[in-house]
């Protein structure tokens, strides 16, 4: 048979409740933590989760839910998630959106069945109105990363990207940039349509020269990059060119290379993300780096302190700023 929290106890010297306090992360006098961790070792002791579950009416787990769990974007997020639950005593568990059966609703019931304490549901693509419905009827703390439909009554939080476009264009405008053109991305991304907007009204704001036809879709792939600047190419007078993420932005520095322009003499180009290869191209790239850590941190922190605390957030959208990095990619006019 298991050993049970009564044997740990016998073995330690010490009374069952001193055992569950401990357990439940409490502190014990010090020679009792030793003697608890040595008959733990022993006796090769784990706490019967059900069982504590039923008398704590807590799990100590939090579900994060994703929808692509294979995407290396979110490692930055899930990092800030996890230090932050380690620190205070709970456990992640990941959840695929795109391989439960469910699908988008997949995640209901993990709080149906009480099998998590607390949901992080990450994706950045654009959230309909009837999936805000169903988190706002869920029993338990519910933060979502991303897109929030615009819904105040949910506690989200997302990257500013209007603000990040807007911190590109103010710095080409400084340097002597008057004709920007801007290669966009796909329709079902809620970051594709705040970045354009960033990217329209800071073109107007500053009163520079605006043409539709300088806006150029893309699949936000380094080939779909590579194809948007070939089209950008045939206009005359643009002097830089902004990709609405890095893997667009790469391609189009290499599309302007081979079509034997000098970058950053002939194009100024800058991406959006930071990722990890932007500074490793050639010329390395202009970019704005979004604070994915600190997103994963502040999320499992609001939960933190709704579980633990009974403190609802003060805020319920928080729009993280993202940062310029300069590098070389860009060129004083």
């Amino acid at each position: 048979m298991n050993p049970t929290i009564k044997d740990v106890a016998k073995l330690a010297k010490t009374s069952k409740s001193t055992v569950s306090r401990y357990l439940n992360g409490h502190k014990v006098r010090r020679e009792t933590e030793e003697a608890l961790k040595k008959v733990i070792k022993e006796l090769n002791y784990f706490p019967n989760i059900n069982a504590r579950r039923l008398v704590m009416n807590n799990t100590r787990v939090i579900g994060i839910v994703v929808d692509d769990i294979a995407n290396n974007f979110y490692s930055g997020i899930f990092k800030g998630i996890e230090d932050m639950f380690n620190a205070n005593g709970y456990q992640c568990v990941y959840y695929s959106r795109t391989s439960h059966y469910q699908g988008e609703f997949g995640f209901v019931d993990l709080a149906r069945e009480r099998q998590v304490d607390g949901l992080i549901i990450v994706s950045f693509l654009k959230r309909s109105q009837k999936f805000i419905e169903k988190i706002q009827k869920l029993s338990i703390p519910v933060a979502l990363i991303g897109d929030s439909n615009q819904n105040e009554q949910v506690f989200s939080i997302d990257v500013n990207n209007e603000h990040g476009i807007r911190e590109i264009i103010k710095y080409l405008h400084r340097i002597g940039h008057r004709k920007i053109a801007y290669i966009t991305g796909p329709e079902e991304f809620s970051a594709t349509h705040w970045r354009e907007k960033g990217y329209k009204d800071t073109i107007k704001e500053l009163g520079l020269s605006y043409d539709s036809s300088w806006i150029v879709p893309s699949d936000w792939t380094e080939a779909g990059g590579y194809s948007a600047m070939m089209k950008l190419l045939e206009f005359d007078g643009i002097t830089a060119v902004i990709g609405s993420n890095d893997e667009v932005a790469i391609g189009a520095l290499l599309s302007a290379r081979e079509m034997g322009y000098k970058v950053p003499m002939d194009y100024s180009i800058v991406g959006f993300d930071d990722i990890a290869v932007a500074r490793w191209v050639y010329p390395p790239l202009t970019s704005v780096k979004q604070p994915l850590y600190e997103i994963g941190e502040k999320v499992a922190e609001e939960l933190v302190n709704q579980l633990k605390h009974g403190k609802a957030p003060t805020e319920k959208r928080i729009l993280t700023e993202p940062q310029l990095v300069v590098r070389q990619s860009c060129i004083n006019l």
